[in-house]
């Protein structure tokens, strides 16, 4: 993947999203930072071209994304994840209830996604 600098006003954005995450993102990051789930290195909050990565592992390309109701069927994720599939990223979504009540569920996917990158997303 190719460095690209990113706009300033990119990067505010995605400070402020750091800052203020939703319950369901901050709980996966607990799970995600400093290498704990399995010594995957994830950064958050990551720009990438017009976008924000919830978590992004940059080794082997995966995004990690966690939802809300309002992201079922919008065009604009859709059209979101065909962008980044065409930068070299593999786009993984999990809702913000999965995340909460089935965190083990959801950390076993995102490490077995990791692992093979031959695993395509569902969602």
């Amino acid at each position: 993947m190719p460095h690209q600098p990113v706009q300033p006003a990119k990067r505010r954005f995605a400070k402020t999203l750091r800052r203020d995450m939703t319950e369901a993102e901050d709980r996966l990051w607990q799970e995600l930072r400093g290498r704990r789930l399995d010594g995957i290195k994830f950064r958050r909050q990551v720009p990438v071209g017009r976008f924000v990565a919830d978590f992004i592992c940059a080794d082997a390309l995966p995004i990690v994304e966690v939802d809300g109701s309002q992201h079922a069927d919008s065009v604009h994720d859709r059209e979101r994840d065909a962008e980044l599939k065409r930068r070299g990223f593999r786009v993984l979504r999990f809702w913000n209830d999965d995340v909460l009540r089935e965190m083990n569920s959801v950390c076993d996917t995102i490490i077995a996604y990791v692992r093979d990158t031959g695993l395509q997303p569902w969602r």
